[in-house]
């Protein structure tokens, strides 16, 4: 089942990443009067065996929906990464929409979190929403639930400087550029009006830093299942995150763990018993 092509987004997506190839990467002779950036027009539209004006509209915004067979042509003229293509193909070719969001958390996942109540560990929605959580991990990460659009960690992460205050500063960089790619890849895939799209939308406006990362058109890039967290009252813990996600795709269970014999094993251990309000105040 197809949906309205996103002509903005595709026409981004190529732009971008026309401009970042070289002439090099693809073959081609650079040439002593080169002054475009990037590969021209002309020569991406080469590479994807169409015409020029052809790719020169799906850049403007105002071409026609490429069919799946076009589409599979773009993807492999410029080199795009496995990641890239899929992309490009839902720009163009939605997966069918699913039922409404479901509020209620997966009964599998619900399961498995009952049995780690001596763990960091909370169920998310697709656009970042904790939905619940632990003892071990409020202690370790604070109150994560939320209304409205701060529901989506991607927001917080944006618009509110305390989201960022557990993290290591050395990954905030990192977590940003996920945190953009994330949004990305589910706004591309529920498509305009969607809640992703609106999130997208809101934070255009609100953040320079969101907007100047958007503008990347980065895509396929993922947390690393090493973190490191900044507690206020233990200091740094480096935990292993694993990542459990549902049949559907919808929600998953994210799982921090620690090294036995480690440091940051013996400041989680100090956390659990603790829990989050039993530090003493002066």
């Amino acid at each position: 089942m197809e949906q309205a092509l996103d002509r903005a987004s595709l026409g981004d997506f190529l732009r971008a990443r026309r401009e970042a190839l070289q002439p090099e990467d693809v073959g081609l002779r650079r040439g002593t009067r080169r002054r475009a950036r990037g590969l021209r027009r002309e020569e991406a539209a080469e590479l994807c065996d169409m015409s020029s004006d052809y790719f020169a509209r799906l850049e403007r915004g105002s071409g026609p929906q490429p069919s799946q067979r076009m589409a599979a042509a773009i993807a492999r003229g410029p080199g795009l990464t496995p990641d890239e293509r899929d992309h490009l193909f839902l720009c163009g070719h939605r997966t069918p929409q699913r039922l409404p969001r479901s509020e209620h958390v997966d009964p599998g996942l619900m399961r498995i979190l009952d049995r780690l109540q001596d763990t960091p560990a909370q169920i998310m929605g697709p656009l970042g929403e904790t939905l619940l959580q632990t003892p071990p991990a409020v202690a370790l990460l604070g109150e994560q639930t939320h209304s409205g659009d701060a529901r989506s960690a991607a927001y917080r992460w944006f618009t509110d400087p305390a989201a960022r205050e557990r993290y290591l500063p050395d990954d905030h960089e990192l977590s940003s550029r996920v945190n953009v790619v994330l949004l990305r890849a589910a706004s591309t895939k529920e498509g305009p009006g969607s809640q992703a799209s609106r999130l997208v939308a809101s934070l255009l406006r609100l953040s320079g830093e969101f907007a100047s990362l958007w503008d990347r058109q980065e895509v396929g890039l993922r947390w690393s299942k090493a973190r490191r967290f900044v507690h206020p009252e233990v200091g740094r813990i480096d935990l292993f995150c694993q990542n459990l996600r549902d049949p559907g795709q919808s929600q998953s269970l994210l799982i921090l763990t620690a090294t036995p014999g480690t440091e940051s094993h013996d400041k989680l251990a100090l956390l659990n018993v603790l829990g989050a309000d039993g530090f003493p105040t002066d």
